[in-house]
């Protein structure tokens, strides 16, 4: 599936009818939430069965497209396997339960209640929300593809306006020459990331370069009375430069995975668990910062796209071992230069890149994405892509791809 995003462009009256699909999307699926927490066991179709019971109850979600009820299901019904899957492989600390939604901030349709103008600038939403023809803006041309190819059509509502989303299936192989090289990634909070040919990538720190901005922005939020209109403003405002920050973190991540990928045939990174690490208070704002995850995630959507290998290495004792005789040399995050006995000496990151490449080169002829331990017996086995990933705090929601 490829993301094809859109800015949209409507009258007030229409935006808030969006809202209000938004607002019937999220009540369906918390009553679905509240459904399955009353009657422990209960399946996918039986929360479908609530879905059709509840648009007989209420009239204003009868009046949101049938398809997108269901999807709203669906979405409850994730969260209620997710948390199954997590008891039943023990992970440890919490599992997960299922929360209801605050503030839910898309809807989403399958292949009815929308409509394409024939030049693909408008789209048309035919449910009884209200929300009618909605002009589209941005640099995609959805002519490449067939009506049949759209999938999903999403709305999503954010600081800076609202966005339509289409989920097209498609093939986004490409083929390019190989370059026969490889390289292992080490990631950290000074550099962005040294790899094992001793170049380092600079930490942009976008969150840290904007918090003079923040702060400002958040005091206006607090001298602003409770439910004001006024306080409305400046929440939207601050959310705007959040919303700024995410995006350059996302495209600075989207970049340099793009550039690794493609001048390498092997790129092995460290398979970090990003919610188990920012449960360190002093380095939690810096973790996030980096944006470890959206670079491991352009890595491997990279690496399906180009056809390259990708490798995640588990992280244990990459820092400490001596990447030229082998011998574990520990030491604390303060020291930054590897010092062994049989005297090698040599940057922390770039003795640790080195190490990852090494261990990940035990899979070379294997294509795709893999995950491999070193402490395991045999072949290593493939994964989907982040399916063993821990997202970082807050959203994170599918950009287009290039």
């Amino acid at each position: 599936m490829i993301v094809f995003e859109f800015k949209a462009k409507g009258k007030t009256t229409q935006y808030a009818a969006i809202d209000e699909a938004i607002r019937t999307f999220q009540f369906v699926r918390n009553k679905c939430i509240r459904y399955w927490m009353d009657n422990r066991g209960a399946g996918q179709k039986q929360l479908y069965r609530h879905n059709t019971a509840l648009r007989a109850e209420y009239p204003f979600v009868k009046a949101l497209n049938s398809h997108a009820s269901q999807v709203a299901v669906e979405r409850a019904y994730t969260a209620i396997a997710r948390f199954y899957d997590n008891c039943k492989k023990q992970i440890p600390g919490k599992k997960g339960y299922p929360q209801f939604q605050k503030n839910n901030r898309s809807v989403e349709y399958k292949t009815s209640g929308w409509s394409l103008s024939p030049n693909r600038k408008q789209i048309t939403f035919t449910d009884k929300k209200g929300i009618g023809k909605l002009k589209i803006k941005g640099t995609w041309d959805l002519n490449f593809y067939q009506i049949d190819q759209i999938k999903r059509v999403r709305l999503v509502s954010r600081a800076d306006g609202y966005y339509v989303q289409f989920l097209v299936k498609a093939d986004v192989k490409v083929d390019i020459k190989p370059t026969g090289k490889t390289i292992g990634l080490d990631v950290g909070i000074k550099e962005f990331y040294t790899d094992s040919n001793g170049h380092t990538e600079p930490n942009p720190k976008f969150y840290r370069t904007s918090e003079k901005r923040l702060k400002f922005h958040q005091r206006r939020v607090q001298r602003k009375v409770q439910g004001s209109t006024n306080r409305k403003k400046a929440i939207n405002k601050l959310g705007r430069v959040h919303l700024k920050i995410s995006r350059r973190r996302e495209e600075h991540a989207k970049k340099v995975a793009r550039c690794v990928i493609q001048s390498n045939d092997l790129v092995a990174y460290e398979d970090l668990r990003i919610k188990n690490l920012v449960k360190n208070h002093c380095l939690a704002k810096s973790i996030n910062d980096a944006g470890w995850y959206q670079f491991r995630k352009w890595l491997e959507y990279f690496g399906t796209k180009f056809g390259r290998v990708t490798v995640a290495v588990n992280p244990r004792l990459t820092s400490a071992e001596c990447s030229n005789c082998g011998a574990v040399v520990k030491k604390s995050l303060s020291v930054r230069t590897h010092a062994c006995q049989c005297g090698f000496v040599l940057d922390r990151d770039w003795n640790a890149a080195i190490n990852i490449l090494n261990l990940a080169l035990g899979t070379t002829g294997h294509v795709g994405t893999w995950v491999l331990d070193p402490n395991a017996s045999g072949d290593s086995t493939s994964t989907h892509t982040g399916e063993i990933l821990c997202e970082q705090v807050g959203s994170m929601n599918e950009e287009s791809p290039p």
